[in-house]
């Protein structure tokens, strides 16, 4: 009993700790994005738009083929059903109503995660382990200005950029799919997927996506400022930002999906 209560002690220690340095990154993250700039102190814009292509542009073609092929399967999957009872037209609207509420916001926060959020975490992590961060800090640089919120604005602005590309992608292919394969008239197909685009699937998925992009952003920067050691601190801390982002990207799928359930 004692050494469950030790470990059940120790996990929570270690709970709180993790939760008051978020806390202070978000802190200074939000005052350096927000206050500074107010202040005279400005941002370092042309980094932003850097990062902004780096995330954004560079991230579209993995996410615009895995979203093209995600939409042909989800037409060709439905389409066993549908055509049970003559309804193929209705692919169309599975596959719209599916890539805007959900699955275009998911995978696009998720492959980002893994290929962005894990470059966040070893840049920073590789900084750390070479004593950069000490040396900004000995030249009159703050860290947080300096690294992380132009990693910030850039992500949470190429996330919801990227997944509205991608929710017309996963249409495109749903089209493919339907009219070249199951033989749906492309006009009825088009028809019905603009009836399923409904104004709040829009600003659900977007709104999640929004969210996404700063999870993906402040863990990958908080496991990087958590890296020790050498090599193998920078890459077993990139694993764990990787793993950790898509765990909250679910979690956080899950609340606003509940919560848009019910408004």
């Amino acid at each position: 009993m004692i050494r469950v209560a030790g470990t059940i002690g120790r996990w929570t220690l270690d709970l709180l700790a993790a939760g008051a340095r978020v806390s202070v990154l978000i802190v200074d993250t939000v005052t350096w994005l927000v206050v500074a700039p107010l202040k005279g102190k400005g941002l370092r814009v042309r980094s932003t738009v850097e990062h902004f292509v780096e995330f954004g542009v560079r991230s579209m073609p993995i996410v615009g083929m895995i979203c093209f092929l995600i939409g042909v399967i989800i037409a060709l999957q439905s389409s066993y059903t549908l055509d049970k009872w003559g309804a193929n037209r209705y692919i169309a609207t599975l596959v719209a109503a599916s890539a805007i509420r959900e699955l275009a916001p998911l995978m696009t926060a998720i492959l980002v995660a893994g290929r962005s959020g894990s470059a966040i975490t070893a840049e920073i992590g590789t900084m750390k382990v070479g004593e950069e961060i000490d040396a900004l800090e000995v030249m009159g640089l703050n860290p947080i200005k300096f690294l992380v919120v132009p990693k910030f604005l850039a992500m949470v602005l190429a996330v919801p950029c990227i997944t509205v590309i991608a929710m017309f992608i996963m249409i495109f292919g749903g089209w493919v799919a339907g009219v070249l394969i199951v033989g749906v008239d492309s006009a009825i197909y088009i028809e019905e997927s603009i009836k399923a685009m409904a104004e709040k699937d829009l600003v659900t998925g977007l709104t999640k996506s929004f969210f996404f992009g700063i999870v993906i952003c402040w863990v990958g920067i908080y496991r990087g400022f958590q890296v020790e050691g050498g090599a193998e601190g920078v890459g077993r801390r990139t694993t764990s930002s990787v793993v950790t982002s898509i765990f909250l990207i679910i979690i956080v799928d899950l609340v606003f999906t509940v919560l848009f359930y019910y408004l």
